[in-house]
């Protein structure tokens, strides 16, 4: 991402060099790009994404907001967060010997990057094989990659059509915008096709849903200038113009729009499908949290302790029984909660029950079950979350569930 900015001009030659001299000084040169995205101390000096961070960029036919989310297994929470906000996913595939296939064995976080954008919605894939210049810029790997990931993206329920795959080297620049420089003389040989911002360029904006009630989770809140407080998200549903009084939920408080930011812009609305900051004022800072969702006063999102859910059950090897204690994961938030009752198994296909309170479900299984959120950290308070059904609102309407440390169901 840091060398596509600076391809595209977003990033300054002043900046990249001062990047590359930092990275330098502490014997991670290799990471300097990385650094365009990548701004805390902890990521730097541990050479790894942990948190989301936000840019854009612009093609000749689209505006984009990239939502760079970490790799790593100890972030996925994080990544989950950056998913659920995502139109599309740019997987990016390591080619260097044994390092795709580490992400691609039972287990690898490509695989479950993959099930969890698809499961958060997202049905449009472009992915980079990087690295392809530490191989020779070897065809036959290439090849050996798309061909092991085409049928787990189908099998994952990626339509052919919204699948492209694109050869690349991040580190010197080759095929990201152009390929004609002397770096890219042998990719020309076997590869015609087009660049990565080529396939960016032709991503397909999905519909917005602006005529529902505004809907904004919040993924960050920080202190604006004098009283205002900031919180970023992306518009779910509807819009908000500035001036608006809002509820927060969970709560009963409320707050006023002062003014919307947009990369670095005041603009006077917002509507569905925009990454935007709110600057929030006659609200006591305190109940607005990461997690909780912007509403009009008219149309308040309902709060659920207990709900039913429709999911599909992942690749586990511990299947879930009722009582089976998970983690909710929705939008931003990171609920306690445990699976209080198994209703039915149903056909994947056609939704119709195959058979009522199964004792357990395995792998592969889609299934109707109770969901019951639990008190965090010996509280004994039990949160309610802002939830929807998928039918009023898709992105208000999916959840995922974890268990330790892995996904093992999503659903609606």
């Amino acid at each position: 991402m840091g060398r596509i900015l600076y391809e595209l001009g977003k990033v300054d030659e002043k900046e990249r060099a001062a990047n590359e001299r930092a990275s330098g000084k502490i014997g991670k040169s290799s990471f300097s790009w990385a650094w365009q995205m990548d701004g805390t101390v902890e990521e730097r000096e541990r050479g790894i994404t942990m948190d989301i961070a936000l840019n854009s960029f612009s093609t000749p036919h689209r505006h984009i907001t990239i939502l760079d989310a970490p790799g790593h297994r100890d972030f996925v929470p994080n990544m989950i967060s950056g998913a659920s906000q995502a139109d599309c996913a740019l997987l990016v595939v390591g080619a260097s010997t044994g390092e795709f296939e580490a992400g691609f064995d039972r287990g690898g976080q490509t695989r479950e990057h993959l099930v969890l954008v698809r499961s958060l919605g997202v049905s449009q894939v472009v992915v980079a094989v990087n690295k392809l210049d530490v191989v020779e810029w070897d065809q036959s790997r290439y090849t050996e990659i798309v061909d092991a990931l085409k049928p787990f993206l189908l099998q994952t329920g990626f339509h052919n059509s919204k699948t492209k795959f694109v050869p690349v080297a991040a580190m010197t620049g080759v095929n990201l915008v152009k390929r004609d420089e002397p770096d890219g003389a042998e990719l020309r040989k076997w590869y015609k096709g087009p660049t990565l911002v080529d396939l960016l360029d032709k991503l397909e904006p999905p519909a917005r849903d602006i005529t529902s009630p505004f809907r904004f989770p919040i993924s960050n809140v920080f202190k604006g200038s004098g009283s205002a407080v900031g919180v970023t998200g992306r518009v779910c549903a509807g819009a908000v113009q500035t001036g608006e009084k809002l509820r927060i939920v969970p709560g009963d408080e409320s707050g006023i729009v002062k003014m919307i930011s947009y990369e670095g812009d005041n603009i006077p609305w917002a509507a569905a499908g925009q990454t935007v900051t709110l600057y929030m004022t006659a609200v006591d800072p305190i109940h607005l949290n990461v997690g909780s969702v912007l509403c009009p006063q008219t149309s308040i999102v309902p709060l659920a302790t207990t709900f039913t859910a429709r999911i599909i059950v992942f690749d586990i090897a511990m299947p879930i029984t009722a009582g089976t204690s998970v983690e909710l994961f929705h939008h931003s938030q990171d609920i306690p909660a445990y699976v209080s009752k198994l209703l039915s198994t149903v056909d994947r296909s056609t939704g119709k029950e195959v058979k009522k309170s199964p004792r357990v479900l395995t792998k592969g299984v889609s299934a109707e079950v109770q969901i019951t959120l639990r008190s965090a950290g010996g509280t004994g308070k039990v949160y309610s979350a802002p939830l929807e059904t998928f039918a009023a609102n898709k992105e208000m309407g999916r959840v995922l569930i974890r268990r330790g440390g892995e996904t093992v169901a999503a659903g609606k």
